[in-house]
């Protein structure tokens, strides 16, 4: 149960970190990544890997697009 509700974070991650990519919209990762590390940390309690994986690749991306913006952009 715990991996479908990581997956399910994972998935409104994904789409609110597509919104992200948009140029000036940058700013909206410092949302996006902490709500990963949220389903990060519930996948993490379940048995399954799946949740878990897809928010820490998902932290990952978006945490390179706040580097590469320098932080705001």
């Amino acid at each position: 149960m715990l991996n479908i509700v990581s997956v399910l974070i994972g998935l409104v991650t994904l789409a609110a970190g597509l919104v992200a990519f948009v140029p000036l919209l940058g700013w909206l990762n410092w949302f996006v990544i902490p709500v990963g590390i949220l389903g990060a940390g519930i996948g993490a309690m379940s048995s399954g890997k799946a949740g878990r994986n897809l928010n820490l690749v998902l932290i990952l991306i978006f945490g390179l697009r706040l580097m590469l913006g320098g932080g705001i952009i």
